[in-house]
């Protein structure tokens, strides 16, 4: 299979990385999330491939001995176009990769795309182990060893977590429009995390902490939603803040946020709690400042690219990238935006 071919294979994949292409579709016989989930673990870390769509999303901030700030990105896409799995090229489970380093000055972006059945790509539940070509993210949940390679950029990264597994929205059930969409969610928040990075300019030693993320649907946006800005916090004391703010073609916005203690337990804030408010575009016209507020918290905070030029040029481009933040509370985190051209 050509480049080409296997790039309109996975369209429905490439639509994950954007958020608006295909989520709002009709659920088409595949299984869909319901209130009040009961999560088994490990089983749950791995792929449920009755789902149309499902990501294993990894986020990291880190510096080196200096102090100078670095962001790391590790992802893996599944996206179906039936719900099953089948053997070999009779899948039809497809999978996208992709890898980012961040710096001050310069932005590192690789994706892979592979096919499910093959053993290109895939995830195993128990002992974990989730792949797309040379990289990969494999431990116990409680410690992980990761690494990816681009054409001019690679890491070799541990992770051990501190703190346990969080759930966003209900219990695990996150909705995400006034229509009644869902997706289950949770999340690791609490990984510190070492290791090299491999850049053009040299190896770098960093240390710092990261933040997975874990969800699946099979519709998980409304039709008339077009993308998102995902903010993930982490604040100097030690609590955390998840919250996206979904634009709708009608100029409107549907907000969700997960309130974390730096014990673990979790508040939830339903749609409106969050107030999320751009202040200032790149120049490619994409928010990089932005302000944040939950009065229910007492937070309020700007929110500020490391690098505002953090652009992931792949199949479907979006814009990913470490943040700093600083008003009522201090710390750093991570952006993700969607359905910016």
């Amino acid at each position: 299979m050509n480049a080409k071919a296997l790039i309109l294979c996975l369209l429905p994949v490439t639509s994950l990385a954007q958020g608006f292409a295909g989520l709002g579709t009709e659920v088409d016989g595949f299984s869909t999330p319901a209130p009040d989930p009961v999560f088994d673990f490990p089983a749950d870390h791995g792929a449920h491939p009755d789902y149309r769509i499902e990501w294993w999303y990894l986020t990291a901030n880190l510096e080196d001995a200096d102090g100078t700030p670095y962001g790391l990105q590790w992802t893996l896409f599944r996206s179906a176009l039936a719900p099953y799995e089948a053997d070999g090229w009779d899948s039809p489970q497809l999978w996208m990769g992709h890898a980012a380093v961040t710096t001050e000055t310069a932005h590192f972006v690789a994706e892979r795309l592979a096919r499910g059945g093959i053993g290109q790509a895939g995830v195993v539940a128990d002992p974990f182990s989730a792949w797309i070509d040379d990289s990969a993210l494999e431990g116990d949940w409680r410690t992980l060893q990761m690494r990816a390679t681009g054409s001019d950029f690679s890491y070799d990264m541990a992770l051990s977590a501190t703190g346990p597994l969080v759930f966003h929205g209900d219990g695990g059930y996150s909705v995400k429009s006034a229509a009644g969409q869902a997706s289950y969610y949770y999340s690791q928040p609490f990984f510190d995390i070492s290791g090299t990075l491999n850049l053009p300019t040299g190896d770098v030693q960093v240390t710092g902490s990261a933040w997975l993320d874990r969800e699946w649907s099979s519709q998980p946006l409304a039709d008339n939603q077009t993308g998102w800005d995902w903010f993930s916090l982490s604040f100097d004391d030690g609590a955390k803040l998840m919250g996206f703010r979904l634009q709708q073609t009608d100029g409107m916005h549907y907000t969700s946020a997960t309130w974390i203690t730096a014990e673990g337990e979790t508040t939830p804030y339903a749609d409106g709690a969050l107030q999320v408010e751009p202040l200032l575009t790149n120049a490619a016209g994409v928010p990089v400042h932005w302000r944040l507020t939950l009065p229910a918290r007492g937070v309020d905070v700007t929110v500020q690219a490391v690098n505002d030029d953090a652009w992931m040029t792949t199949s479907v481009p979006y814009w990913e990238g470490p943040v700093t933040f600083a008003g009522t509370h201090q710390g750093r985190g991570y952006l993700e935006m969607t359905g910016y051209d």
